[in-house]
């Protein structure tokens, strides 16, 4: 049998769930899925998650909408996922990649996040450079927050941070090495927030 090689397909795909921290979680869930305008990438929801499938511009504008919209309930919500391209089981006849590049989601409403997130760029022995750079690109994006152990901090209006992590994710992948996953977790609407 041999070995899976990494995909050169420019698929994308975020897996994620997201938590709202009330009891009425399922309408806030729900309500992110049918206010968020999918129809450019491929999406599936079991019982543990929510994959969406596709261009990068569109994944990470689907993702942003999904957050917002859960968002603007006012309740404290968290949303954890993971982010990759070049996965060996991904292939490059996805009918999601023939979709335009206007994006959908256009809404523009100001929200802070406070996130965290991770690279890891597989089989690249240069893996710290990489990353080390994308920090440094948060820095000068204005949105960097702290370094953590296994984790950089991310924060500021969901339309800065999710312009980063997009940079970042396409920027951290090389010819090379072309598989890439991105962890990001992101908390909205805590208290601990001081009203942000």
């Amino acid at each position: 049998m041999e070995p899976l090689q990494c995909g050169t397909s420019p698929i994308v795909g975020f897996r994620f769930s997201l938590h709202p921290m009330t009891g009425d979680f399922i309408k806030i869930i729900k309500g992110a899925l049918n206010e968020t305008d999918t129809s450019n990438v491929w999406m599936h929801t079991d019982d543990v998650s929510t994959v969406i499938r596709g261009k990068q511009n569109h994944v990470f504008n689907v993702a942003k909408a999904l957050a917002l919209h859960a968002a603007k309930t006012g309740e404290h919500v968290a949303l954890s996922g993971t982010f990759s391209i070049g996965c060996p089981g991904d292939s490059a006849g996805d009918v999601y990649l023939e979709k335009s590049d206007e994006l959908l989601n256009t809404d523009a409403t100001k929200q802070y996040v406070s996130s965290q997130f991770a690279l890891y760029p597989m089989n690249n022995p240069d893996y710290m450079a990489v990353i080390y750079r994308e920090v440094d690109r948060a820095k000068e994006r204005g949105v960097f927050n702290d370094s953590m152990h296994y984790a950089s901090g991310i924060h500021g209006d969901i339309h800065d941070v999710f312009a980063f992590y997009e940079e970042a994710f396409a920027n951290a992948r090389s010819e090379e090495h072309r598989h890439l996953v991105m962890t990001v977790s992101m908390s909205i609407n805590s208290p601990s927030h001081g009203g942000k």
